[in-house]
């Protein structure tokens, strides 16, 4: 027999069952939830999870403000740009996530998950009573249907795992299985995180091009009630939805109506907030939060100001530079923009000096790379691509630090020396050049209304304007923004990838090779990197937590020393102010303010 619920009843093998990725999901029968590394902590009868509050109270409204617009409603394509909640609020998948367990998923709209014992498959079998919100079953031809679809037309970040996909098939009437082609341990759980869509509703319908004409039809508790293109969307909460006494789901989707309103920039979004116009309003300043938060509606009260703390990784934030366009090809380029971006400085200005730098991909959590030289696993995972390895990787890297002055002598002397190993000097007339006398130029693209990058960008270009380069900013629409972003149209970019506790095939997304030359992938610096490539790879199939975590922190070396991105800061802390009857648990989870824990477990009183 190969299940591992066998090999579970036999005392005298369980040391060897240690090591295995999956020990919990290959029971004597298919189980409630899969975990990664070891076992999920709820048992198959909990009642809520452990950040939610099962007696919050039913009913009431949140509305939410957005600098941009919109101009589509199907957030699992390309084309157009979608109000961001509704990729997790308006769609729901077989799985859903445990916020306090990186590893773990529970069934939602599947009962039970099964897998292999060598990770080859994974089984799901479909709850009976799940129905999408016109009433009708959720069925395993929904499913299929949906999976291939999203891994053919479907927005990239689904086609990556749909292409290690060898066979997806029925199992019985409500069972539907994946077969892998590759060796993916992280595979079983994409599998139920893909959003399962109704596939009558597309009949005759081009999915890749549906935009505003057509809104998704799915099992999910919120449906999209109304909108105006560009201005506003509104959530309403099903009465019908069949999920509502999962003990998932207890404790959940308290509120009855979501409401996203969208503004021109970030002044006008404030403004609509001292008004009362929308209720809660997220501060991404630390300056701003100490200073400017006294307006009449905090003064009496009604407004309440919440800080958040989280446990997860900094992710990148900051200006990216697109390493298809010379001169950002040369790393040595890419290292001397670092050295003239004056962090101490800015920051001072700009937060009052109060939000740390992030230091590599993964700063604030166990998967960011240690200072100082590599050591241990990390080290012998590097070695085999030290060759294509940059100068730090394996010996150390950290930022230059300033002396926080404006004029950052020191390390502009730094980027000048850099500048000139690339072949760029200071010519008479001033302007830094080439060889051939072509000058530095870079084009410099932003969104518009986002007020602090434009903050940041503006004290960036002064310093730049002093080593002789010469910066354009670019400032467009969000449509415009992602319409260039999407087809990497710049030299540097304003980017930010939040990244989680569980890294895993999105990493390839992110910054693998393959990506680079994909339309709408995340690798907005353009990277090809074999190291990184593989140290991805060793990363999905590592047999052991402490394997896997050092591939996470090998990978954080060589995206960091890469020198892709000049990096501003990170807040451990989430800054929140709302109106004082809406209200969360006082229990939070590891991720803190993370995608939808607000509205997902607020309610209002």
């Amino acid at each position: 027999m190969t299940r591992l619920a066998v090999l579970l009843t036999r005392a005298g093998r369980l040391a060897a069952l240690a090591t295995l990725i999956f020990p919990a999901t290959s029971l004597a029968e298919p189980a409630h939830g899969v975990a990664m590394f070891g076992e999920p902590a709820l048992q198959q009868d909990f009642t809520a999870l452990p950040y939610a509050n099962p007696d919050a109270p039913q009913g009431g409204r949140i509305v939410t403000g957005e600098v941009g617009s919109f101009d589509s409603l199907n957030p699992h394509i390309l084309k157009g740009t979608v109000p961001w909640m509704l990729r997790f609020l308006a769609s729901e998948s077989l799985m859903g996530r445990n916020y306090d367990e990186p590893f773990s998923l529970y069934g939602l709209l599947a009962e039970t998950i099964d897998v292999a014992e060598d990770g080859s498959w994974v089984e799901f079998q479909l709850r009976p009573e799940a129905t999408f919100s016109d009433g009708t079953p959720v069925t395993v031809e929904d499913v299929l249907w949906s999976y291939e679809t999203l891994g053919t037309e479907g927005h990239p970040r689904y086609r990556g795992a749909w292409q290690k996909v060898e066979k997806a098939e029925a199992v019985g009437t409500r069972g539907v299985r994946f077969t892998f082609n590759v060796e993916d341990r992280e595979l079983a759980l994409i599998m139920g995180m893909r959003p399962i869509l109704k596939k009558a509703q597309w009949d005759g319908v081009d999915f890749a091009d549906s935009g505003l004409t057509t809104v998704p039809i799915s099992s999910a508790p919120y449906v999209i009630d109304d909108f105006e293109p560009g201005r506003y969307v509104t959530l309403k909460k099903n009465p019908d939805y069949w999920g509502q006494d999962l003990g998932f789901n207890r404790g959940l989707n308290n509120l009855d109506e979501v409401r996203m309103e969208f503004f021109g920039d970030a002044t006008a979004l404030s403004e609509a907030f001292k008004g009362g116009l929308i209720s809660t309003l997220r501060e991404t300043n630390a300056e701003r939060w100490a200073t400017q938060y006294d307006f009449p509606r905090v003064q009496s009260g009604e407004v309440v100001k919440s800080e958040i703390p989280h446990q997860r990784p900094s992710g990148i934030a900051g200006l990216v530079m697109n390493t298809r366009n010379a001169p950002f090809d040369d790393w040595r380029v890419r290292d001397a923009m670092i050295q003239a971006f004056n962090f101490e400085f800015v920051n001072q200005v700009l937060n009052g000096g109060k939000l740390p730098r992030i230091t590599s991909y993964f700063s604030n959590s166990e998967l960011a790379m240690a200072m100082g030289p590599a050591e241990g696993r990390v080290e012998e995972l590097l070695i085999p691509y030290q060759d294509d390895l940059l100068p730090g990787a394996l010996e150390g890297y950290s930022l230059p630090e300033s002396d926080g002055t404006e004029r950052n002598r020191g390390n502009v002397r730094k980027a000048l020396a850099q500048l000139q190993d690339a072949g760029w000097s200071v010519a008479d007339d001033g302007a830094l050049r080439n060889t051939e006398g072509e000058a530095f130029t870079v084009d410099i693209l932003l969104q518009q209304g986002a007020n602090e990058p434009q903050q940041v960008v503006d004290l960036y270009a002064a310093a730049l304007r002093r080593l002789g380069i010469s910066p354009t900013i670019t400032v467009v629409d969000s449509a415009q923004f992602q319409e260039r972003a999407n087809a990497f149209d710049f030299d540097m970019a304003w980017y930010l990838k939040g990244l989680s506790l569980s890294p895993g095939n999105e990493q390839l997304l992110y910054w693998g090779s393959a990506a680079a030359d994909q339309t709408g992938s995340w690798n907005w610096m353009g990277v090809k990197s074999p190291a990184i490539d593989g140290l991805v790879s060793t990363m999905l199939s590592s047999s052991s937590k402490e394997d896997y975590v050092a591939a996470v922190k090998a990978l954080d070396r060589v995206l960091t020393t890469g020198r892709y991105v000049v990096p501003v800061w990170y807040n451990p802390v989430s800054y929140i102010a709302h109106d004082a009857d809406l209200r969360y648990p006082d229990r939070l989870s590891v991720y803190g303010d993370w995608f939808t824990w607000q509205p997902d477990v607020w309610w209002q009183e």
